[in-house]
């Protein structure tokens, strides 16, 4: 078992490494002495393991999950994180119209402040983004319907779509999708709605350099191409599901993406 070259701060770094040891079947009382050996109090490397490895509670057991009926390529499939790459979710034709539609509405792209739960503009995500009501216009209700028979998942247990436009170098860092209950402006968001238990993103066209959807603990890059898509599931709350993920840089061109988070549902 390795010693993690960090110090005291509860960092992304460590807690990657907290779950590769667990994962390789490391005894929690060996990682307390490797941390210990590396600069940590007794108590912070207890609070960080307890926060990390204990059992969180996941949320409902229907999950979306791709289904039958839809002539779409799997490109790629992992176990864990839950995750599928798809082939030809949408025509050239769609993508452009996407791209007509959210071009008037772009403006900067906000992300949540966990305090307050109130959106902002943080320099963490650099693109622009326009959002639409569901079936909005036929082109997105179609949409919609198709990505629910690809899902399983119904049309209603999503958010509304958002197109993002990343110009030459936009990028939105890693981060996860869900909403953390321990951050009190993502509780106050909990308590009047729905959390996220998974990400659709679906690539609008083929930026001529950059612009790969990196997830760092599943070690893996996507490069956005026009008409495909990567969904992405998580059945809790928690860093253990390996859904951290962003936007790298764009180098060169133009990337748009359209985005559906899909919610929990209410039956048990």
């Amino acid at each position: 078992m390795s010693t993690p070259a960090f110090g005291q701060p509860f960092t992304r770094e460590l807690r990657q490494w907290i779950l590769a040891q667990a994962a390789a079947g490391c005894r929690q009382q060996d990682m307390l002495r490797a941390m210990a050996r590396s600069g940590w109090q007794a108590d912070a490397a207890r609070d960080a393991l307890s926060e990390m490895l204990q059992p969180v509670p996941a949320l409902p057991s229907r999950r979306p999950a791709p289904g039958e009926g839809l002539q779409v390529r799997t490109l790629l499939t992992l176990e864990h994180p839950h995750l599928h790459h798809f082939g030809g979710l949408l025509s050239e034709a769609e993508c452009a119209g996407l791209v007509r539609l959210a071009r008037p509405r772009l403006a900067r792209a906000l992300t949540l402040d966990a305090a307050s739960g109130a959106a902002r503009v943080h320099a963490v995500r650099t693109g622009e983004s326009a959002a639409f009501g569901r079936a909005e216009t036929p082109l997105i209700d179609r949409l919609e319907q198709r990505v629910a028979t690809l899902l399983n998942w119904p049309a209603r247990l999503a958010e509304g779509l958002q197109v993002m436009r990343y110009g030459p170098g936009a990028q939105y860092r890693p981060h996860y999708d869900y909403l953390d209950p321990a951050d009190p402006g993502a509780a106050a968001l909990l308590r009047r709605g729905r959390q996220r238990v998974a990400t659709l993103l679906i690539y609008l066209n083929t930026p001529a350099q950059g612009g790969a959807t990196v997830l760092p603990d599943a070690d893996l890059e996507v490069a956005p191409v026009r008409g495909n898509a990567l969904f992405f599931g998580y059945d809790r709350p928690h860093p253990a599901t390996r859904t951290l993920h962003g936007s790298a840089p764009v180098i060169a061109g133009e990337k748009w993406v359209a985005v559906k988070w899909l919610l929990e549902d209410d039956r048990a």
